[in-house]
């Protein structure tokens, strides 16, 4: 079955402070497209809806906008920016470095699923 949607028409849309995430899900892919202002940090502006100390979510991401660092759990750091796709298990911080908006997209599926929404949404 072929499935086609497109990511200006999501069907889903999660806002959080200094950012927000549109989703697009379809049969066997769910796809995100997050965007975070400058001053954006996960354990600032999504750890209070997550119930969490770090991201439990696991990201295969793409950067087109902006740049974010990332700090693993246990002390690993690495920047990621525009062109470049990545891998990030669970377990980190991450914030946007300047004054540039990040605009990402992850194909990992979980970040369209769950990311930035509280334990009782589910």
């Amino acid at each position: 079955m072929l499935e086609i949607k497109t990511v200006d028409k999501p069907d889903e849309r999660r806002d959080f402070p200094q950012g927000h995430l549109e989703a697009v899900h379809l049969t066997g892919l769910d796809f995100a497209v997050a965007n975070f202002e400058p001053g954006w940090r996960w354990s600032e502006s999504v750890a209070p809806l997550a119930g969490t100390d770090s991201c439990q979510i696991h990201h295969n991401g793409y950067v087109v906008q902006g740049r974010m660092r990332i700090r693993m759990d246990d002390g690993a750091e690495s920047e990621v920016g525009p062109g470049d796709v990545f891998v990030c298990p669970p377990g980190h911080d991450a914030w946007v470095v300047g004054d540039e908006p990040v605009v990402m997209y992850d194909f990992a599926g979980a970040m369209a699923q769950e990311y930035a929404k509280t334990p009782e949404q589910g």
